[in-house]
C-alpha cells in the first residue's frame, strides 16, 4: 500500500512540474473546441473526476438510414477522456444509458488505461425517434448509428478502438462488427449469447439439466412446481402486492396469473444468472409457507418485473428478440401438467399487442456464421454457470477467442479467468490496441466505480 501511494505522488509531483496551468486549460479547451465542431454533436455536460474529463453528449442519427427523409433524433452518448493519444473503447451496453450518466469505466478501459465512449442503444430512453417507426428498430440501424459516432469521433481519436459490451451489450458489439468490421481494430464479448437456430435447439436445456449439482437443481424444480401447485393462493399475493404497489398487467401479460406463471418459469433462470451454487442452501423446502415461498421467489426472480410497469423500459429488448434477436425455448419438462399458458415463454407475450411480430431468422444466422468464418479480433468471454452463456459464438481462427470463467455467472470478467486464461486475454486486448504493459498507469491511482454494464436479468 506504501509504496502505491509513493508511486502515485510522485506520477503527480510529475504531473505538476512538467503540465503547467495554461498548457492544461489550453489542452482543454482544444478538446471541447474539437467536439462541439464535429457536425451533429451535441455537448450536454461535463465534469472532471479525477484524471479524466467526462462529458455527456448527444448525436443527431436519421430515424432511417436507408431513408434520411423520416427525420432524425438525438442519441444520447458519454465520452470519458483521458488523452487523445490513448486508445479508445467504445463501449455498447445494449440498453440506455442511466438518466443521469456518471463516470464509470469497463474492464477493457481500465486496462488499456483509455478514453471510454459509451452508446445509448436506439429506442432506448430518450434515444427513441418521435414519432417511433418500430421497423428501424433492427440491429443494422443500431451498428449504423455507432458507425457514425465512430468516423466523428476518430476526428478527434485516431489511435486505436477497441469495442466491448456485456450481454445485450456484447451482442451489439458483435452486430457492429458483422457490418463495419473496420471501424475498430478488436472487440471484447462478454457473455454473449447466440441464438441463430430459434427455438430449434436445446443449449438451455441442456444447461439446466447439468449446471450446478444435482440436488440443487432438484430443489429448484421443486420450488417451481410448488408454485404453481399453490397457484390461486400464490395469485392472490402477487395481487395483494399490485394493488399496493400500483403493479398492472393489461398492456403486457394481461393477468395477474399469466405474470406469476412467467415469473416462476424464470424462477432457475434467475437463480443461475445472478446468484449460483453458494445461495443453493437458500432454496426453501417444499414444505414451506406461501408466504416463504413466495418471498424467495420474488427476492430471486421479482414478481415486480412482469407488469406493465416493470416490463415499459424493455420493451425494445423484447421487441428486437421477438423479431431478430431469438429467445431461449425451453422445454420446462419437470412442469408439465401444472402449467396453464401454452407458448407463454417468448418475447411476443410481454409485448404490447400492436408490437408483436414475427421472428426473422436470416439475421442471425448471418451473423453467426460470419463469426465462425470470417471474422478477425474478437475475444469472447463467458461464465460457467451463466444460462446466457450456454449458447455462445464460435469465433474464427483469425485471431479471435473464447474463454470461460469458471465458477463464474452473468458477471464473467477476465479478471475471474483462470490465470493463464487471464493473461492470455490481457495480453491480446493489448496487442489489439497497442499498449504496452509498462506504460500503463496502475488502476489503484485512478479509482473509479466499475460500469454497471450489466443488463436486467433475462434480457441478455
Amino acid at each position: 500500500m506504501r509504496s502505491r501511494f509513493l508511486a502515485a505522488l510522485a506520477a503527480t509531483l510529475a504531473l505538476v512540474l512538467t503540465t503547467t496551468p495554461a498548457a492544461t486549460a489550453t489542452a482543454q479547451d482544444d478538446l471541447l473546441d474539437r467536439l462541439k465542431a464535429i457536425p451533429g454533436l451535441t455537448v450536454l455536460s461535463e465534469t472532471q473526476p479525477s484524471g479524466y474529463r467526462f462529458f455527456v453528449l448527444s448525436y443527431t442519427q436519421p430515424a432511417d438510414h436507408r431513408n434520411p427523409a423520416k427525420g432524425v433524433f438525438q442519441q444520447r452518448l458519454t465520452l470519458l477522456h483521458r488523452s487523445q493519444e490513448a486508445p479508445v473503447v467504445l463501449a455498447t451496453g445494449g440498453y440506455g444509458l442511466p438518466v443521469s450518466p456518471a463516470a464509470s469505466r469497463t474492464e477493457p478501459t481500465r486496462l488499456l488505461d483509455g478514453n471510454q465512449v459509451s452508446v445509448e442503444h436506439r429506442f432506448f430512453r430518450s434515444s427513441r425517434p418521435s414519432p417511433a417507426d418500430w421497423d428501424d428498430l433492427t440491429i443494422w440501424q443500431e451498428a449504423t448509428d455507432e458507425h457514425r459516432i465512430v468516423q466523428a469521433l476518430k476526428t478527434v481519436y485516431q489511435g486505436r478502438w477497441i469495442q466491448t459490451g456485456a450481454s445485450k451489450g456484447g451482442m451489439t458489439s458483435v452486430y457492429h462488427r458483422r457490418f463495419y468490421p473496420d471501424d475498430v481494430d478488436g472487440v471484447v464479448a462478454y457473455v454473449a449469447p447466440n441464438d441463430p437456430v430459434n427455438p430449434a435447439d436445446h443449449a438451455y436445456d441442456r444447461f439446466f439439466d447439468r449446471v450446478g449439482t444435482a440436488s440443487c437443481r432438484a430443489a429448484l424444480e421443486d420450488v417451481q412446481r410448488e408454485a404453481l401447485r399453490r397457484r390461486e393462493r400464490m395469485v392472490a399475493l402477487l395481487e395483494a402486492d399490485a394493488a399496493r404497489d400500483g403493479y398492472t398487467f393489461a398492456a403486457t401479460l394481461g393477468s395477474a396469473d399469466r405474470s406469476f406463471e412467467m415469473t416462476v418459469l424464470d424462477t432457475a433462470w434467475a437463480f443461475w444468472q445472478y446468484l449460483g451454487v453458494a445461495r443453493c442452501p437458500s432454496v426453501p423446502p417444499v414444505t414451506a409457507t406461501d408466504e416463504e415461498l413466495y418471498a424467495w421467489i420474488d427476492d430471486v426472480a421479482s414478481f415486480g418485473f412482469y407488469t406493465d410497469q416493470g416490463l415499459d423500459y424493455y420493451t425494445p429488448y423484447y421487441y428486437q428478440a421477438a423479431t431478430q434477436l431469438g429467445w431461449p425455448d425451453l422445454a420446462f419438462r419437470h412442469l408439465r401438467g401444472l402449467t396453464r399458458h401454452r407458448g407463454l415463454y417468448q418475447p411476443s407475450s410481454v409485448l404490447p399487442a400492436e408490437l408483436r411480430a414475427r421472428h426473422d431468422p436470416r439475421p442471425m444466422l448471418d451473423v453467426d456464421r460470419w463469426v465462425r468464418t470470417r471474422s478477425e479480433r474478437m475475444l469472447f468471454v463467458y461464465g460457467e454457470y451463466d444460462p446466457w452463456s450456454a449458447e455462445r459464438f464460435t469465433p474464427s481462427p483469425r485471431d479471435s477467442y473464447l474463454y470461460v470463467a469458471p465458477g463464474a455467472n452473468h458477471g464473467a470478467a477476465i479478471a475471474l479467468l483462470a490465470e493463464a486464461d487471464r493473461e492470455a486475454a490481457t495480453a491480446t486486448l493489448l496487442r489489439w490496441a497497442e499498449v504496452s504493459p509498462a506504460r500503463r498507469r496502475l488502476p489503484e491511482a485512478e479509482p473509479l466505480p466499475d460500469d454497471p454494464m450489466l443488463p436486467a436479468r433475462r434480457a441478455g
